[in-house]
């Protein structure tokens, strides 16, 4: 054991550190010993976990002080906020809760609050909020995910559930075994692999991949970016036409079909509709015939290839990954149905190594060797409020009150929303259409915030209640994705006033006599005590120890034993259909599902279906040539940290990089570091050039996560001099059916920036009145 090795530990989405702490600040943060291939992100938090950025007190938005609930919305992000005490602060948002809730009732409180938050088991932020808000009546809640919202609809209604697969799918160990063919649309992205939810102990994308190229595993990567695959595996690359990947993988299908090579033995026994499907794929229902040459036309990827691609894949075991953000298009439901379809034809699925998975590297556990076990968590409660909203639907939610919308087959109506309350995300990263959310901002009489810095959240909230970092309080790492559990040291004090969001509820809930629904009278220690005993007592009935909980404090982490056998998606379902049947209406997978195609969408039918986006690079559209793709950063978590170190170091004269083929450069006269302005119907931000070989021509890339910040706050639709890609995405549902997130459609144009170069202020807190 080295000195390293007794220092405290705490941990964060993007990993677990060692800390070195010293003048009531941390340092340092040190690699976990456990962890060969630390995530730099962690770093970015050392220089601002103290300083300008951080809110050091309860704030109030000016005119909603003076004014009251309502007054001038059209100033948030213009006007000043006002110190005020936490007595103050506490009473001002019991009384607006009360008020709320008697005048317009509970479903007028939007508390959905969707975001990544921090690790800790206990100190999540959102469990937090709902029970809070559970306790106090209920509220309207969001459902799904920002990250795959199509796929949690739609493959459901194919396999059964989504999140069983997804949490299990074939470990890489089965693949560096057995496979010898990965076809991965989208890549396998290893910045994005740095990041897991609840945390991990030890990042292991990297050494799995090179160890699967070093297995001699032939790896074809069909995406827009060559980057999204590790150069030393030597992969090929396909530089498809973006929102091809449908189009692709019914060529593909369309081969094997006519080829023989489809495996009806498995389709019969395991499958349900695959003839509606084929008689689609064959153009018996359209008159389209989906062949490698048709696929051609539409991705630009040769007929040839993709003709040679399907044989291969039959001839070898294949493993097909999906990354997620194939969900995050228009018609995002469709590439998880096609390459499940795929998969079933090639009759490889339940197979060492074959079949398909989803995302490799999306995150860190995707593909992990790892035993799932039932940790408890904070108790949330009851809601009493049965309105919701898709996740991705919150600037419909606030400017259609009343309005109905479609939705997994029903049909439901919006709320009349009055209050937000959010703690834990930022919507200004992660919603499209910024200026049309802008519109949407305006609509709530009060918008209340939990947030530790000034971001583009806080600017924009009527109510700031400081909240402490994950480095100020205790907590655990502990989620059923990641072997290791580890005990999150309280580093240092508070920053200024501000309190951990259990405190902040109880002192609220005190006010309006929920304070004992609340807490049970417990602190913060007596409930992650029962938390981490209550989890103790299920894995032992399952014949796993974990330590006594002051041991586990004493020790600082734990690593629960991973599985003796490989994890084989779907394997049990293969031995034995009959025995173990998926949850889906005929225990098969439904390459055709009846109750899809009885919903009568016509942006959803029954079976997988090319369907043409919105906006891509095939339409006729000339004014905007270029395809925006908005993909996670590799320099923060979604927004977080984006004023950190590590996150500044990668941007071009403060914006956000672009990255740019050298042809569409030229073009435009552009070379590296120009500063252009990126643009269509929508909006219009900055952002630096990078001119970069490994993407298609006619694709540029630009990372989400930079805060927003208008050249003009008070002007609608305004530049942003940052650098946040969605004020260029179109907000609109995936289909009727999951009503997901498309940002990936999105055509732009860009050009040299020529006037003078506005100050990035997206880090700078705003004016305050003491």
């Amino acid at each position: 054991m080295t000195a390293s090795d007794k220092l405290p530990l705490t941990s964060a989405h993007w990993g677990t550190y060692r800390a070195r702490v010293g003048n009531g600040r941390v340092q340092e943060l040190l690699a976990f010993e456990e962890d060969k291939d630390p995530s730099p992100i962690g770093h970015g938090i050392i220089d601002v976990q103290h300083g300008p950025t951080r809110i050091d007190a309860p704030m109030v938005r000016k005119s909603w002080l003076g004014g009251g609930p309502g007054h001038r919305p059209d100033l948030r992000g213009v006007d000043p906020f006002v110190e005020v005490s936490w007595e103050t602060a506490n009473k001002l948002v019991a009384e607006e809760l009360l008020r709320v809730r008697s005048v317009h009732g509970n479903s007028s409180i939007f508390g959905g609050s969707y975001g990544w938050a921090s690790a800790g088991r206990f100190h999540h932020a959102q469990s937090q909020l709902h029970r809070f808000l559970n306790c106090i009546g209920g509220y309207t809640k969001s459902k799904f995910t920002y990250s795959f919202a199509a796929a949690e609809a739609v493959v459901p209604h194919i396999l059964g559930s989504y999140r069983a697969y997804l949490d299990t799918c074939t470990s890489w160990g089965s693949i560096r075994e057995n496979t010898e063919l990965f076809v991965c649309f989208g890549g396998v992205p290893l910045k994005n692999g740095q990041i897991c939810q609840g945390g991990t102990g030890h990042h292991y994308q990297r050494e799995n991949l090179i160890a699967a190229g070093e297995a001699n595993i032939d790896f074809v990567n069909i995406s827009p970016i060559k980057s999204d695959l590790l150069d030393q595996v030597g992969g090929a690359w396909l530089a498809a036409r973006p929102n091809t990947d449908v189009a692709i993988l019914l060529g593909i299908a369309h081969t094997l079909q006519s080829e023989g090579l489809s495996d009806q033995s498995f389709l019969d026994q395991y499958t349900q509709g695959f003839e509606e499907f084929c008689a689609y794929l064959m153009g018996e229902t359209d008159g389209v015939t989906k062949s490698a040459e048709w696929a051609a036309q539409i991705s630009e990827i040769p007929a040839q290839t993709i003709h040679e691609l399907a044989i291969q894949m039959a001839k070898k075991r294949t493993m097909i990954s999906a990354s997620w953000s194939l969900t995050r298009q228009d018609h995002g439901e469709q590439a998880f149905w096609a390459a499940i379809t795929v998969a079933a034809m090639l009759g490889q699925i339940g197979l060492p190594g074959g079949g398909f998975g989803f995302g490799y590297s999306a995150v860190n556990h995707v593909g992990g060797q790892f035993t799932i076990l039932p940790f408890s968590s904070f108790p949330l409660g009851q809601n009493s409020v049965s309105d919701f909203i898709p996740v991705a639907r919150i600037s419909d939610l606030l400017l259609k009150p009343g309005e109905s919308f479609d939705f997994d087959g029903e049909v439901y109506e919006y709320p009349d929303i009055r209050l937000m309350y959010w703690a834990g995300g930022n919507p200004f990263h992660h919603h499209q259409d910024i200026n049309r959310m802008m519109q949407a901002w305006q609509k709530p009489d009060t918008i209340i915030v939990h947030e530790w810095c000034w971001n583009s959240l806080a600017k924009r909230a009527d109510i700031v209640l400081p909240c402490t970092t994950p480095l100020e309080r205790q907590d655990i790492a502990m989620t059923p994705r990641d072997p290791y559990l580890v005990s999150m040291s309280k580093l240092t004090e508070p920053y200024g006033k501000s309190k951990n969001d259990y405190h902040i509820f109880s002192g609220i809930a005190r006010l309006m006599n929920a304070e004992v629904d609340f807490t049970e009278n417990r602190s913060e220690i007596d409930w992650q005590r029962k938390i981490y005993n209550e989890t103790r007592d299920k894995t032992a009935k399952l014949g796993v120890e974990i330590p006594e909980y002051e041991q586990f404090l004493e020790d600082g982490w734990f690593k629960v034993d991973p599985p003796t056998e490989p994890v084989v998606m779907l394997c049990d379902f293969r031995s034995d259909p009959v025995k173990n049947p998926l949850l889906t209406p005929s225990g098969k997978i439904e390459i055709y599902s009846q109750t899809v195609a009885s919903f009568d969408y016509d942006d959803c039918p029954g079976h997988p279906v090319w369907l043409e986006p919105y906006e891509w690079l095939g339409s006729d559209n000339k004014r905007w040539p270029l395809h925006l793709i908005s993909n996670q950063p590799k320099t923060k978590l979604h927004s977080q940290i984006d004023h950190g170190s590590h996150s500044k170091a990668s941007k071009v004269m403060g914006r956000e990089p672009v990255h740019i083929h050298p042809d569409d450069a030229a073009q435009r006269s552009l070379n590296d570091g120009d500063i252009i302005r990126i643009f269509n119907d929508r909006g219009a931000c900055l952002g630096g050039v990078v001119i970069d070989t490994a993407l298609r021509p006619g694709v540029i890339q630009m990372s989400t996560g930079a805060w927003y910040d208008p050249l003009d706050p008070a002007e609608p639709n305004s530049l942003c001099k940052h650098g946040n890609a969605n004020v260029l995405t179109r907000d609109k549902g995936t289909s009727k059916l999951g009503q997901g997130p498309s940002a990936h459609s999105c055509l732009v144009e860009i050009e040299l920036y020529t006037e003078d170069l506005p100050p990035v202020t997206a880090h700078e807190p705003p004016h305050i009145e003491r």
